[in-house]
């Protein structure tokens, strides 16, 4: 009786040690990445409403990188017939030609790419670096049109393009979308907001709240406002409940050194947010707590609503 039990013992002993074996297994399988299928990439390609990129899977067995460079524009042009989507370049905008050097990848168009409105054609750039970006030894696209260097709606050149440029967070969503957002900036006074419109393209994964926050961040693109928030401020959270919008920053936002009036980020933020339709209040805190002053003038603890007394006349 006494050695079945032992032998009993020794078989959950066993068992267990099994069972925790697997399970750490497991466990390490889940935490690698994915590693890319040797031969398969992702055509980007718009939607029928041009409003997304989406993704579809082409299989190739080439290898060497400029012919595989020149097969993948070429399934970029062309759409599958059993496909309910369209090429992300217009019809009246024609491709010429590419020449690759070191790791960048230069495209060259007429001159009716810059005729593109500037939401299709951010999606149409962002089609080709993520198309072109995937294969090996590439990973920057440049873009020529008319046999010019692509230029923004600010005049200054695009440059070099990678395929992250076009992702906002680390979920494996490949699907994209153009997003109108209107924001607010201030002047070099620093004492009132003035609108700026901007089209975007975003991983639908991200929600139009924090991109709204993350545009602002990164500051305005008219030459004659001035940003609202310090570049360097971290966004910890972002949640919208009952139209009420939760942000949560670091520390940072708090001791921002930005000249300008103490109401000017706060109210930046909000009535950015407000144009979205769906936020009526915005609850800031910093590092989980609301209980702090902005700047030791304007406590965080209460909510915020959207203030157009701040706005410059004929600004909003």
């Amino acid at each position: 009786m006494k050695n079945r039990k032992i032998w009993q013992a020794l078989f959950l002993a066993v068992l267990a040690f099994c069972v925790l074996a697997a399970g750490c297994g497991k466990e390490e399988e889940i935490a690698k990445p994915q590693e890319k299928k040797p031969g398969v990439y992702n055509i980007y390609y718009l939607n029928a409403g041009t409003t997304k990129l989406v993704p579809q899977e082409y299989r190739t067995e080439t290898t060497d990188v400029d012919a595989l460079v020149e097969e993948l524009i070429n399934q970029f042009l062309n759409v599958p017939n059993n496909l309910d989507c369209q090429t992300a370049l217009p019809d009246k905008t024609y491709y010429q030609k590419f020449s690759r050097e070191d790791l960048v990848v230069y495209l060259y168009f007429d001159a009716a790419y810059t005729s593109m409105k500037p939401g299709r054609e951010i999606l149409c750039r962002a089609a080709l670096a993520k198309t072109l970006t995937q294969v090996d030894g590439v990973d920057f696209v440049n873009i020529y049109a008319g046999g010019q260097p692509l230029l923004d709606q600010k005049g200054a050149t695009v440059g070099m393009i990678s395929g992250s440029d076009f992702v906002d967070n680390i979920s494996d969503v490949n699907a994209y979308a153009r997003a109108e957002l209107v924001l607010y900036f201030t002047d070099d006074k620093g004492e009132k907001l003035y609108p700026e419109k901007r089209e975007v393209v975003h991983n639908v994964n991200t929600s139009l709240e924090q991109l709204v926050v993350e545009e602002l961040i990164s500051g305005p693109e008219t030459f004659s406002l001035s940003p609202t928030i310090p570049r360097d401020t971290k966004i910890l959270n972002v949640s919208v409940n009952d139209n009420v919008c939760y942000l949560n920053f670091d520390s940072t936002f708090l001791v921002g050194s930005l000249e300008v009036k103490d109401y000017i980020p706060i109210y930046s933020i909000v009535n950015s947010l407000a144009e979205l339709g769906d936020v009526n209040k915005v609850q800031f805190s910093i590092n989980g707590s609301t209980n702090v002053k902005f700047r030791d003038s304007i406590s965080l603890d209460s909510m915020f609503e959207r203030n157009l007394d701040c706005v410059a006349s004929g600004g909003n």
